[in-house]
């Protein structure tokens, strides 16, 4: 029966993957013309550094577009995300491959951003992600894969994960912020999947610590202590994923102010 299963949803995965990729380029290319793109704006696209491609461009500015248009988004900004292009560079850097675009002030921004991990199905299918860059993707449950579609971000959750000792030799309290992306059509179990934004940062080694005097303490009066990693440039279990010193500017931008994003 587990065998069965592991096929059933490595060809759920192959199907979703060819759902969600071919679709969404149709439409995109159907609901605007590179004609329309602003001067300014055409000067970003390209292969480079640094630089978005522009069937990305094309589809993350028909999206955001398109949520103005319905209410549904007023922030002045919006993001795209394109996971094939190198996450690794050849020169030890990390590649910038998430853009915060805002045509209002007419600024173009390329972050670096983590991929999903993807799986392994042993004896079956290799749905797993290296670090260089994405090669699978789906929405399947569990399928640890990142997925393209159309997002809207939604509300933002800290969550505690445990405590870590800082570089000034002191306990520190590890609370790490997500930004939940509701999905649709293709992505429409976004929410389901818990896919969303957050710093590429985790706790390691992680053990459990009698502490029964911390807010954070289970019924028993332990809590996590581990080290904390920073895992720029790294894979995650599908969620999109910026380097901390990133963080910030992105929190601040959809605090209140919801926005769309590939």
């Amino acid at each position: 029966m587990r065998l069965r299963y592991l096929y059933l949803n490595a060809i759920n995965i192959l199907c979703l993957i060819i759902i969600v990729v071919l679709p969404t380029l149709s439409r995109s290319f159907a609901a605007e013309q590179p004609s329309s793109l602003p001067a300014w704006l055409k000067a970003h696209i390209g292969d480079d550094e640094g630089q978005i491609a522009q069937p990305v461009l094309q589809r993350a500015r028909a999206l955001y577009l398109r949520k103005v248009s319905e209410g549904a988004v007023k922030n002045p900004c919006y993001f795209a995300m394109d996971a094939t292009r190198p996450n690794d560079l050849s020169d030890g850097t990390l590649g910038r491959r998430f853009y915060v675009i805002c045509e209002s002030d007419q600024s173009f921004r390329a972050i670096s951003a983590g991929h999903g991990s993807g799986r392994d199905l042993s004896g079956i299918a290799n749905f797993s992600n290296g670090r260089e860059c994405a090669k699978n993707f789906g929405n399947a449950m569990d399928s640890e894969l990142t997925a393209g579609g159309d997002y809207v971000t939604a509300e933002t959750k800290p969550s505690f994960k445990g405590y870590y000792r800082s570089a000034a030799e002191r306990e520190a309290v590890f609370i790490r912020s997500f930004i939940q992306f509701d999905g649709e059509g293709e992505t429409a179990n976004a929410r389901q999947r818990a896919i969303g934004g957050h710093a590429a940062s985790v706790l390691r080694g992680v053990c459990l610590r009698k502490d029964p005097h911390s807010p954070y303490a289970n019924h028993d009066g332990y809590v996590p202590f581990g080290t904390l990693v920073d895992y720029s440039g790294g894979r995650s279990d599908g969620c999109t994923s910026w380097s901390p010193a990133d963080v910030p500017q992105i929190m601040a931008m959809v605090k209140n102010d919801p926005t769309a994003l590939i």
